[in-house]
């Protein structure tokens, strides 16, 4: 198949990061995954994080939602103090498949909706992360997808039109944001599936 793509941009959360607030918090509830979620649902974990990744402060975020929630407080702070527990490293399959699409001479990119102070915690520590020509955080931008607001953005950036790029990410609202835009996507669910689609567009 021909195509015109030259870049591909893999979203980090899912796709090449191991990141799962359970991985940190199953040592809190021994394992009970209900129990962890029931715990994230009660203080709406993923709509407070989200502020984080839109770059507002950690220790703000904490005495906010620990006020909200006193009962919760130590669990809260956790997340905080010990996020680095949260990721177990990077999908080996994945960082494979950006190898080959590096020596098969693609640009590679990162775009993820992550808390520029957190991420500054790990850039350094995963060699994989030096694969990619540039990396934007949603934190050091203070825009999130699924909004068009960072694509347009991220574009600018690299100088790049949406045709060109191939969007690898795990969350559907990303993917339909980033095909209204015109982006090529791969709505990501596993690294054989990923390798599979790469393969049917001519890429890999």
């Amino acid at each position: 198949m021909t195509t015109s793509i030259l870049a591909i941009i893999f979203d980090f959360g899912g796709v090449l990061v191991n990141w799962n607030p359970h991985n940190l918090y199953n040592k809190y509830f021994s394992n009970d995954r209900q129990a962890i979620d029931a715990f994230l649902n009660e203080i709406h974990f993923f709509a407070w994080n989200l502020n984080q990744d839109k770059g507002y402060p950690f220790a703000r975020a904490v005495e906010n939602l620990s006020a909200q929630f006193p009962q919760y407080a130590d669990l809260i702070r956790a997340y905080d103090v010990e996020w680095e527990e949260s990721i177990l490293g990077l999908f080996s399959e994945t960082v494979e498949i950006m190898r080959k699409l590096k020596a098969a001479g693609y640009r590679l990119f990162g775009l993820s909706n992550w808390s520029a102070e957190k991420f500054a915690l790990v850039k350094h520590k995963y060699e994989a992360f030096n694969l990619f020509e540039r990396i934007m955080v949603s934190g050091e931008v203070r825009l999130v997808k699924p909004d068009p607001a960072i694509f347009r953005l991220f574009l600018q950036k690299i100088q790049l039109k949406p045709e060109e790029c191939l969007l690898i990410d795990d969350s559907v609202e990303n993917i339909e944001s980033a095909q209204k835009m015109g982006f090529a996507t791969h709505h990501f669910t596993s690294p054989a599936r990923l390798e599979e689609s790469l393969k049917i567009l001519g890429l890999l």
